[in-house]
């Protein structure tokens, strides 16, 4: 056999794939020599001599101290360790709260239960393994003298950075905090194992069962694997149990299985790429992330690459950030991602304390057409810049609002007539106002399938609408000989309440007053709003808007289009 080809299957099988396909490109494996596509797209494959000589064990461990070693407590160590000795040869070093905090971080983590079994196991094969002993034997503190503390950083500092150091106390961070959200009880997961090498358990457990099972022949064995459905004997077998929420403890609950005999059990392959998994999801602060998508596997490589990870930016949700309006904006970047690609994203979430399961959250593709319009990408980008906006004493998030409305088909009027209220006494608000009311008008144009010709009906009656409030505006300030518009606020606040309530006789007996009042004569799309709910908002607001000033939002806007 050439090559060994590892399908595509549930979402947990596919994170693996890219945990794969990452781990691969790490050790710099070369595509379409060593692994590539199969031609269908529904499957890897891996170069067979290239498989059966791989170091699988190492390349597990360097992938995931790859990704998720910046975010360990080894890392975090050295870094409080860098920023105290700063301090110290910047002759800036005051014992305070924040320096206390630091040194007590670096003792804490270094002490724990987790990194003192993880040093017993490298003790004999790392230089001066006594910096780590002394550490119980003679402490310090931030009080301890400059000179001491120095000396004392600095041996820390090179013992943490030699390489075998690095590797096994990142990979206690690594095991403990990331991947045990994924699976346990099995390997260095398992308690009995704390205490042993995790190397040599990861290659026990899973590296070597790998390459025997693509050295061995199996066209006669009767043992299914139950996701890929590829032949095994008894002994390769591999329970599902290992996979947390994925399956119950099997030797205990056997009562789902026909006559109780469990016949769920995993080929070594597929039990390896599970084990991928926790390297498929991407980690924004407190949430893995993986987007689901089995029309090709290059398209599910590439939208969640972690190699296109500078694509998010700013995405990473911020401490006290609501999960909604995260998942907002995390929205906007992976829309981006998918700009040709018109079916049903399944996004799969999971928090990383161990309590938290996973959440799925479907965006129909219907919303996604909605998502594409040139016109709502532009409201929501804006909004994604500028989402919050206070409204009394709250902080509103209005891109949140507007994300979370277009998904589960709710219209953006409700959110509209918050801010345009709040706008009557606030005329920093008109943008926001703005971009909702324009993501609500191409919301509907879009999902009405309007023609170019009915578009650019709906572009000019509405510019119509806005352009006439706005030119009432300017004449009722000159008039009144003032740049504020006060002396507008009671009037504005009258069509609201009107145009809130759908009350058609209320907001056309005030623009009548208005207009009688002015020398310009009343648009025809006044009347031909009337007795339609739809247009009657759509117009109503855009005369509105234009009345607060909006003429100018919609000029930068149509600049910036152009």
């Amino acid at each position: 056999m050439d090559r060994f080809v590892i399908t595509m299957g549930d979402f947990l099988k596919n994170a693996g794939i890219v945990g794969l396909q990452y781990m691969l490109d790490s050790a710099e494996a070369e595509k379409d020599i060593h692994y590539g596509y199969t031609e269908d797209g529904q499957a890897l494959w891996l170069d067979a001599e290239y498989a059966l000589l791989a170091d699988w064990t190492s390349m597990y461990f360097q992938a995931f101290i790859r990704y998720f070693g910046p975010l360990t407590a080894h890392q975090g160590i050295l870094d409080r360790i860098e920023r105290c000795l700063r301090k110290i040869e910047g002759g800036k070093w005051q014992p305070g709260k924040e320096e206390k905090e630091d040194i007590k971080y670096i003792y804490s983590k270094l002490l724990s239960n987790s990194y003192q079994a993880g040093f017993e196991n490298i003790r004999d094969r790392i230089e001066k393994p006594e910096m780590y002993v002394n550490l119980k034997k003679t402490k310090f503190n931030e009080r301890t003298g400059q000179d001491e503390l120095k000396q004392r950083l600095m041996e820390l500092k090179d013992f943490l950075e030699q390489p075998l150091c690095r590797e096994t106390l990142s990979m206690k961070s690594i095991v403990y905090t990331y991947i045990n959200r994924f699976w346990d009880g099995k390997c260095f997961l398992l308690r009995a194992n704390a205490k042993k090498d995790m190397k040599e358990l990861f290659e026990t457990e899973f590296s070597i069962p790998l390459l025997n099972y693509w050295k061995g022949e199996h066209e006669k064995k009767k043992e299914l694997c139950v996701d890929c459905g590829m032949p095994m004997n008894p002994k390769e077998k591999v329970s599902l149990a290992f996979l947390k929420d994925m399956a119950d403890d099997l030797t205990r609950k056997r009562s789902a299985f026909w006559e109780c005999r469990v016949d769920a059990f995993l080929c070594p392959v597929c039990a390896f790429v599970y084990a991928l998994s926790p390297l498929g999801f991407q980690l924004y602060a407190n949430k893995f992330v993986f987007i689901q998508n089995n029309e090709h596997i290059e398209a599910l490589i590439r939208t969640n690459s972690k190699f296109s990870r500078e694509a998010f930016g700013q995405e990473e949700k911020q401490e006290n950030e609501k999960y909604s309006a995260w998942f907002a904006r995390l929205l906007n970047v992976i829309l981006k991602e998918k700009t040709d690609e018109l079916h049903n994203i399944q996004v799969i979430l999971r928090g990383v304390r161990p309590e938290d399961t996973y959440q799925l959250q479907l965006i129909q593709r219907d919303t996604l057409l909605v998502f594409q319009e040139e016109k709502v990408k532009a409201g929501l980008e804006w909004l994604g810049k500028h989402p919050f906006v206070k409204i009394g004493n709250e902080f509103l998030n209005v891109h949140e609002q507007a994300v979370m409305n277009t998904i589960h088909f709710r219209s953006q009027y409700g959110l509209l007539v918050r801010l345009m209220r709040e706008l009557v006494e606030n005329n920093a608000i008109l943008p926001s106002a703005y971009w909702v009311y324009t993501i609500q008008v191409w919301t509907r144009v879009c999902k009405e399938n309007l023609g170019e010709i009915e578009r650019k009906g709906v572009t000019m009656s509405i510019r119509t609408m806005r352009d006439s409030g706005y030119a009432l505006r300017n004449d009722i300030l000159a008039a009144k000989g003032t740049e504020s518009d006060d002396c507008i606020r009671g009037t504005v606040y009258q069509l609201l309440n009107a145009l809130s309530v759908k009350n058609e006789e209320k907001y056309m007996d005030i623009v009548v007053r208005l207009y009688s009042s002015s020398k310009r004569l009343m648009p025809d799309e006044f009347v031909y709003m009337l007795g339609n709910k739809e247009r009657f908002q759509e117009y109503g607001y855009a005369f509105i808007l234009g009345l607060k000033g909006s003429h100018s939002v919609n000029k930068r806007e149509e600049k910036n289009n152009a």
